[in-house]
């Protein structure tokens, strides 16, 4: 089967699409559930963990101990759920979240700006100006939120494999559209895909319960259970880091082998 991820704006109607997709193709669908599991499992406040993936970080934020944690947490928890499969993520930035997973849809869901603002009025009670200058100011924050952490513009048709204008097109559209890819041969579950899938799933539960034991700054890979973590030439808690990693490989399971690798660039794959 497949990984589905709708990226989507404020009252475009990805919610419906994602949910639509979902019950069509008997898949889950997730989405502040990655943030509760994560909120639980690394005992966060998840307005934390909202805030981490939703508001743009200043210079500041964008180097810090709590942003690199909360991001560690919730990329550990999305990829433990992709690895059952059959899955469909709508919120921010799931296409970048699981970069590198080769059966994943990368779908995003656009709409006229009209029909965003008069979707907002009603819901919220709110005048045309108040709505409008509302949701340009969240289109704005979450894309400096992509351009700061990744480097990519969302707006950008090139990072997904179907972009939807809602518009013309119904959320039936949508959908018949999305489910017609997700059945494409391409994006079907191999055994190469799925052991893929976890490796970056072992690759971001390291690096995660490192950020819970203070050791940061670091990239870690996966390949069939053999992890690699990468550390900086001027590492100061290198030593400190190698020993919690001896702590680590005893306790998850999954770990083959493990091995860091100091002074080295980090893979562009690397969690």
């Amino acid at each position: 089967m497949a990984i589905i991820t709708i990226s989507r704006g404020s009252y475009s109607k990805g919610r419906e699409v994602a949910e639509e997709v979902a019950q069509r193709m008997g898949y889950e669908v997730v989405s502040r559930d990655v943030l509760l599991e994560a909120s639980e499992r690394f005992h966060t406040p998840e307005v934390k963990l909202v805030r981490a993936i939703h508001d743009a970080p200043s210079i500041l934020e964008r180097f810090s101990q709590g942003r690199y944690c909360y991001m560690a947490y919730i990329k550990a928890a999305l990829t433990e759920r992709a690895v059952s499969d059959n899955l469909v993520y709508h919120g921010l930035a799931g296409h970048l979240l699981l970069k590198g997973v080769p059966h994943v849809v990368k779908v995003r869901i656009i709409a006229d700006l009209e029909a965003r603002v008069a979707a907002e009025m009603k819901r919220e009670n709110l005048s045309q100006s108040q709505a409008r200058s509302l949701l340009l100011k969240d289109d704005a924050e979450r894309r400096k939120w992509t351009q700061s952490l990744y480097g990519v513009d969302p707006w950008d048709a090139s990072l997904y494999d179907l972009v939807i204008h809602i518009d013309r097109l119904t959320v039936d559209d949508a959908v018949d559209f999305i489910v017609q890819a997700a059945g494409r041969e391409c994006f079907k579950t191999t055994p190469e895909a799925q052991q893929k899938m976890e490796d970056i799933a072992l690759a971001c539960k390291v690096k995660a319960a490192l950020a819970e034991e203070d050791c940061l700054d670091l990239a870690v890979t996966s390949e069939f259970g053999n992890v690699l973590v990468y550390l900086k030439q001027d590492d100061r808690r290198a030593h400190r880091k190698e020993e919690k990693l001896k702590v680590l490989a005893q306790k998850v399971t999954e770990i083959n082998h493990l091995e860091v690798r100091t002074g080295q660039p980090f893979p562009d794959e690397a969690c």
